[in-house]
């Protein structure tokens, strides 16, 4: 597909139906996607990080830091993992950091 296509823009020439139907078929496509992500972040062919991951990118959030906080349960639901599981994320991610900032005397 064209970026010409996907404009939302009418094309010169291009009748009210016509413009109507491509609109239709970028909008059907936008669900398809959207879908297929809401469908990856909870496949238990996906890694709890990997889910995770997704739910952060489609949210556009952060793993929260803190174990008590609300979205813990939310991303949990979400990606079909246990509150533990997403819990034992935030661990290593924290873990991760910690050893990350231990090795880098600059921090």
């Amino acid at each position: 597909m064209t970026e010409q296509y996907k404009s939302p823009v009418p094309h010169v020439g291009e009748t009210n139906a016509d413009y109507r139907e491509r609109m239709a078929l970028i909008q059907s496509e936008a669900s398809e996607r959207r879908q297929k992500q809401l469908d990856e972040q909870c496949s238990p062919l996906n890694t709890p990080a990997a889910r995770i991951q997704i739910w952060e990118r489609l949210h556009q959030l952060a793993l929260p830091r803190d174990p008590a906080h609300r979205l813990v349960n939310v991303i949990a639901a979400n990606t079909g993992l246990s509150a533990e599981d997403v819990r034992a994320e935030q661990q290593s991610r924290a873990a991760s950091a910690t050893v990350a900032a231990a090795a880098d005397p600059a921090v």
